[in-house]
């Protein structure tokens, strides 16, 4: 069993990536790191976890874990997976992993340094609806595809929330821009080549709260928008010469909605759904992180396709500073 340690006590880890570790079957949460020693005990009690620190530095230090989880604020994504890679343990940070493209070379070098693995948690790669239509896409189901039409929107003005604080790294873009561009990059194993892009950003957090992109894949375009304070929605399209495949709840899975991929193919007059029964994307994410762990054959997210995903956002936020073209 791969042994992790849990680098904060934030929500996603409390709600979803904590109790899908503990379910997994070859994993386990051996310790919780808090800077509050009673909010780590707290957390580790609810999970029946052994140990608790009052520090990250004194759980990196223990011979107690093997790897870790780290949820905190992306502002600090960059700084703890380098110190915790240098503390030799594996690492699995929460997206995005870095404010720009450029922090993702001091990661790659301490993975390097240390020979351990590190990846950033886009649990959607691993989720079985992402891995079908990837096959949809490859098998030629719906012809050549075309067009991708992408959309990921909530409400949140609360300003003690991160997602609204810039110098946590908050922002529409970090936050679920990334999971359009993931997915597209997935399904299809093409990169960007320039990006348009209009971007708002709210007067009184200065964080970008609403963005409608056009990308160009070569072959074929990706159209999304995401916001931050705009009614929930979230849906992805693909677009082929001989039908449509569409994703009907692409992120946020089973939780938004029920997991379904919808086939249509008009030049045989053929119409299919793909339902997958509760999938559990993250436990499916932290056991093949555990897999690669272990140096057994495995599929994760690696850092170079990371920094792939945060140049196409980079390139976003330029192109919403100008008229026309920006490159990738």
């Amino acid at each position: 069993m791969l042994r992790f340690g849990i680098l904060s006590t934030a929500k996603i880890g409390r709600e979803l990536v904590v109790p899908a570790i503990q379910d997994a079957e070859n994993c386990v949460v051996t310790a919780v790191a808090s800077r509050d020693l009673a909010k780590a005990r707290a957390m580790a009690d609810r999970f029946s976890v052994p140990h608790a620190f009052g520090s990250y530095e004194e759980m990196l230090a223990s011979d107690l874990i093997d790897a870790v989880y780290i949820p905190l604020p992306t502002s600090q994504h960059a700084e703890w997976t380098i110190k915790a890679a240098d503390a030799g343990k594996h690492v699995l940070c929460e997206k995005p992993m870095a404010l720009n493209a450029d922090q993702f070379d001091a990661m790659i070098a301490a993975r390097d340094r240390n020979k351990v693995v590190v990846s950033e948690a886009f649990m959607v790669t691993y989720a079985p609806v992402w891995r079908k239509v990837r096959e949809l896409i490859a098998e030629g189901a719906i012809g050549r595809l075309r067009h991708v039409q992408g959309v990921f929107t909530y409400f949140n003005r609360d300003p003690g929330n991160m997602r609204n604080i810039p110098e946590l790294g908050g922002g529409a873009l970090p936050d679920i821009g990334v999971y359009p561009t993931i997915t597209t990059r997935f399904s299809t194993g093409a990169e960007p080549l320039r990006v348009q892009a209009v971007t708002e950003r709210d007067p009184d957090f200065g964080t970008d709260i609403y963005s409608s992109v056009k990308a160009d894949f070569g072959a074929f375009e990706l159209t999304f928008y995401v916001a931050t304070q705009m009614g929930n929605r979230q849906s992805m399209v693909f677009h082929g010469t001989e039908g449509t495949i569409e994703v009907k709840s692409p992120f946020n899975a089973n939780r938004w909605g029920a997991e379904e991929i919808e086939l249509s193919n008009q030049s045989h007059g053929q119409s299919q759904i793909f339902r997958f029964a509760d999938s559990r994307q993250y436990k499916c994410q932290v056991e093949e992180f555990a897999r690669a762990a272990k140096g057994e054959q495995a599929e994760v997210v690696s850092l170079e396709y990371s920094k792939l995903n945060q140049k196409f956002i980079d390139a976003i936020y330029r192109a919403s500073d100008k008229d026309g073209w920006e490159p990738v």
